[in-house]
């Protein structure tokens, strides 16, 4: 598809967009879809595109099967970089009806074989307004109108979102709070390789969230509370940090940029998030800020934050305390280990029972206040 006709599939999504964004309701209500599914198919270009008319199709049959099976089909098996479907997602709500492009990136081969998942990660070339917000980094299968995610299903991380983001917060608090010999390999690099580090990141973390005694989706329904939410992106972030630091058949630059990588967005940028009300990354950070401050990983003095040698111990410790509590999910009842996992986390975070929420560490209010990101 040419540029030009590319920016008239957007215009045209857009404009459908303004007429369907505020009819959530009616998303599931089947004339509502029809009347849909006819003006995607009158559109001029869109409505020659492929991805429009699996879309198309699974909105005029969504009552007999409630499911995008053709729309996920054409994604899945990447027929071609677009993606185009109707979206109802709490946590993503600039997103309606909505098309981008996308262009993949490329990955080391023993990475992409030894921790294989259903990861995508991708630039993208254009969009809708939806996909424009900060906020939506990634596309889950269960973001589609259907609400479901299956084994093939692809995962798709918008690496260019990420690269911006550290630039825009991460590098900005690296120079204001770290020690000036901490992430030594990050420091100065430039948005290519960024760019691989993000994508290294987001394929160890989907692999490691289906893995382990209580992997997600299986044990989704026990870990959906903040603190135990938070819990589980620290669990499967720390298991990537330590691939990074012990799988030799990596090569060995770019496996200590990405471990770099991956703690400075996990101790420093989630640290700001959701300030004043921290969300679960947030609550995670603190976590892990309190957990290796006490246990000698990092050390908080003067206003700068050093990272001790002994870090990558303290963090095999750390994922080691959270397994071993999983590992009882074979002989304990499920609500007993969701119980422990909770306690442990209350231990190295600080809940306000009369606010019923969790208090942010006031070092890094003060640094987004300060470096106002």
């Amino acid at each position: 598809m040419s540029n030009s006709t590319t920016a008239e599939v957007i215009r045209e999504v857009d404009e459908l967009r303004e007429e369907v964004k505020g009819s959530r309701d009616a998303f599931r209500d089947q004339g509502f879809l029809d009347k849909l599914a006819q003006r995607i198919s009158d559109a001029p270009n869109l409505g020659q595109q492929p991805a429009a008319k699996a879309l198309v199709e699974d909105l005029r049959n969504f009552s007999a099967e409630p499911r995008l099976a053709t729309v996920k089909a054409h994604i899945s098996e990447e027929r071609d970089h677009h993606i185009f479907s109707l979206f109802d997602a709490s946590y993503f709500p600039s997103l309606s009806l909505e098309y981008l492009t996308y262009e993949t990136l490329p990955t080391n081969p023993h990475l992409a074989t030894r921790y294989a998942s259903n990861t995508m990660p991708v630039n993208i070339t254009a969009s809708s307004k939806g996909f424009t917000s900060r906020v939506v980094v990634a596309l889950f299968p269960e973001n589609h109108i259907d609400g479901v995610q299956q084994g093939d299903d692809l995962i798709f991380y918008f690496i260019n979102k990420f690269v911006e983001r550290h630039n825009r917060i991460t590098r900005k608090m690296i120079d204001a709070v770290m020690a000036e010999d901490s992430f030594p390999h990050l420091r100065g690099v430039d948005d290519v390789t960024v760019e691989q580090a993000s994508s290294w990141w987001v394929r160890l973390h989907e692999f490691h969230h289906r893995h382990g005694d209580m992997p997600i989706p299986d044990f989704l329904p026990y870990k959906k509370r903040k603190p135990l939410a938070g819990l589980e992106e620290l669990r499967v972030d720390v298991s990537a940090m330590l691939v990074c630091l012990n799988d030799r058949e990596l090569p060995a630059r770019e496996a200590q940029l990405a471990y770099e990588y991956i703690l400075s967005e996990r101790l420093l940028r989630y640290a700001v998030e959701g300030i004043p009300r921290p969300n679960y990354d947030a609550v995670a950070s603190q976590l892990l800020f309190n957990y290796l401050s006490q246990h000698g990983g990092i050390e908080l003095t003067g206003g700068s934050i050093r990272l001790h040698p002994e870090l990558p111990a303290v963090l095999a410790q750390f994922l080691g305390e959270i397994e071993r509590i999983e590992e009882q999910i074979h002989t304990t009842p499920v609500e007993e280990v969701q119980k422990k996992l909770l306690e442990f986390t209350n231990q190295y975070t600080d809940y306000d029972p009369d606010a019923k929420d969790y208090r942010h560490i006031p070092f890094f209010a003060e640094i987004k206040e300060r470096l106002g990101v």
